[in-house]
């Protein structure tokens, strides 16, 4: 996904959050702050792509604060609020009669534990709660159906912790009716609050799938000039691929797929997004990338 207008404002809402997260002084976070706004002066185009420049920035962050995991606490916290909210996901399961659909919507609601996205102040789970019961405003449903019908491994690009209790419950469901391989993939290192080995064997996701792989580096979701070799040859033999969130999305969307199927699972958290995929912001979606 290019960057579009709105996303200039965010990319430094995101830095200053993630700056007052960290113990840097007032002179080394306008210090910081100052680097920032001359790299976007120097990099930032209208091809630019949108989760690339907020990998870089948070690079820039990470590098200069010399801390590694700005986002250490409130990753915690959203464990805390995903498991709060498990016992009303699981009946939601139960009264809708345990279809897959629920189960991608319950894992789409997840992806709302997002604080870069929406604000480290924001009451994650009361918009959470609002989102739960929400139809799928683009709903590929079938396509997917059909994929897992047929092929005999699925990647699964996971994103944030908290989000991932509900990616858990999503793909117990896929092994318990289709017979499909599943391969989990993480960050290999802390980015934003997005999900790394520790965090998925925390939750017991290893119990669940075949394997699980490290992407080999620490971007904001996809971005394939950072990803390792490893993972890129685990990437482009995937025949089936189910995306969460929006750093994946950016990234994945840069691409067209003729040899596999890529399948997208987000909730629309900012107008620019909304503008990109053509869905209303707050709107739940899974869509086919071509």
């Amino acid at each position: 996904m290019k960057v579009y207008y709105e996303c200039v404002p965010c990319f430094l809402r995101q830095a200053k959050e993630a700056l007052d997260l960290t113990s840097a002084d007032e002179n080394l976070k306008l210090e910081i702050m100052m680097e920032i706004l001359e790299f976007l002066s120097k990099e930032l185009s209208k091809n630019s792509v949108s989760n690339d420049i907020g990998t870089r920035i948070h690079h820039i962050i990470k590098n200069k604060t010399g801390n590694n995991d700005p986002y250490f606490n409130l990753k915690n916290k959203g464990n805390k609020i995903a498991l709060s909210l498990l016992p009303e996901i699981k009946e939601l399961l139960i009264q809708e009669e345990d279809n897959l659909e629920a189960y991608v919507r319950a894992a789409i609601t997840g992806n709302l534990i997002d604080f870069s996205a929406l604000g480290v102040k924001s009451n994650i789970s009361q918009i959470m709660s609002k989102t739960l019961h929400k139809p799928l405003i683009i709903n590929h449903l079938s396509n997917l159906t059909k994929c897992l019908e047929t092929e005999n491994y699925l990647l699964y690009l996971v994103d944030n912790t908290g989000e991932i209790v509900f990616d858990k419950l999503l793909i117990e469901k896929i092994k318990k009716e289709y017979d499909i391989k599943v391969i989990v993939a993480v960050k290999e290192k802390p980015i934003l609050n997005d999900a790394c080995l520790d965090d998925v064997l925390n939750i017991g996701l290893d119990d669940v799938v075949d394997k699980i792989v490290s992407i080999g580096t620490d971007s904001v979701g996809i971005n394939f000039s950072m990803i390792s070799n490893e993972f890129l040859t685990i990437f482009n033999n995937a025949p089936l691929i189910i995306s969460k969130g929006l750093g994946n999305y950016e990234g994945l969307s840069e691409r067209k797929y003729h040899n596999k199927s890529v399948f997208c699972l987000l909730n629309v958290k900012c107008n620019s997004t909304s503008h990109n995929i053509g869905a209303p912001k707050g709107s739940n979606v899974l869509f086919q990338l071509k």
